[in-house]
């Protein structure tokens, strides 16, 4: 079983590397983050046609979720938005059950700087993610996207570049080790001990091709899964091309 999470930014600009992604991979599951479409633009119609059925959580200009399965595999208890986040509007949650296994495909507030509003915002976010995921326990679990937040030093290119900024401090640290009190498993780092790979690099500065990055794209599965962990890879491909997003996909392949 191959899943796949991927920042797209912008499903409209991107639609044509989605469908080469899904030409390519042809994944059992995918997890989209910042579609950034209204509800009545999301493109189920080109996806259906490359063999792929859709739940969607849309908001138009920013943020936008959606979980894909090939057509035929019922997405059941579709449930968009996530209880005592702060801008419900911002459509960063959507959870779907593919056979027995909950999805949920998440954009995590970015939180922009320590003293803004938004970091607030993605604390409460966080917050609400660890209460939702209890609520969850003792299900098989796939929680996928972008968490705007660097696990450890490791995941960013210069540590001491981060230092009293977002995506590496400790409240927002401290609340993804909550989440994965939950229950879950960081996927790549499972598989990945020591390895120092990057999921997203800004557009500025040729940050890619001199792989100034972060790993702030997760894959996390229950522990009831880690056993059927075979492979959890960043696909830089595409990362590269024709109007590249500016997040690599992330690609976990479980056993049957």
């Amino acid at each position: 079983m191959l899943l796949v999470t991927w920042n797209v930014n912008s499903l409209t600009a991107r639609l044509p590397r989605v469908l080469e992604l899904l030409h390519t991979h042809r994944p059992d599951v995918v997890c989209l983050q910042e579609t950034k479409v209204r509800p009545e633009a999301f493109p189920h119609g080109e996806l259906e046609a490359a063999g792929y059925a859709a739940v969607d959580h849309s908001g138009g200009r920013w943020a936008g979720v959606a979980v894909l399965a090939p057509v035929g595999t019922p997405l059941l208890e579709a449930t968009p938005g996530l209880p005592g986040e702060a801008v419900a509007e911002e459509a960063r949650w959507i959870e779907a059950r593919i056979g027995d296994l909950t999805v949920v495909s998440v954009y995590v507030v970015n939180g922009r700087e320590l003293d803004t509003p938004s970091y607030a915002d993605k604390l409460v976010f966080l917050d609400a993610m660890t209460t939702r995921l209890r609520e969850l326990a003792g299900r098989p679990l796939f929680v996928a996207g972008d968490f705007n937040i660097a696990p450890a030093d490791v995941d960013v290119w210069d540590p001491s570049l981060f230092v009293g900024t977002t995506h590496t401090s400790a409240p927002e640290r401290d609340r993804l080790a909550r989440i994965l009190d939950a229950g879950l498993v960081d996927a790549y780092r499972h598989l990945e001990p020591e390895a120092a790979h990057y999921t997203y690099w800004d557009y500025r500065a040729g940050n890619f091709h001199r792989n100034l990055g972060m790993r702030i794209d997760l894959a996390l599965v229950s522990r009831d899964l880690v056993l059927r962990l075979r492979r959890c890879a960043i696909d830089r491909q595409f990362r590269k091309g024709l109007k590249p997003s500016d997040h690599a996909p992330l690609l976990v392949e479980l056993s049957d």
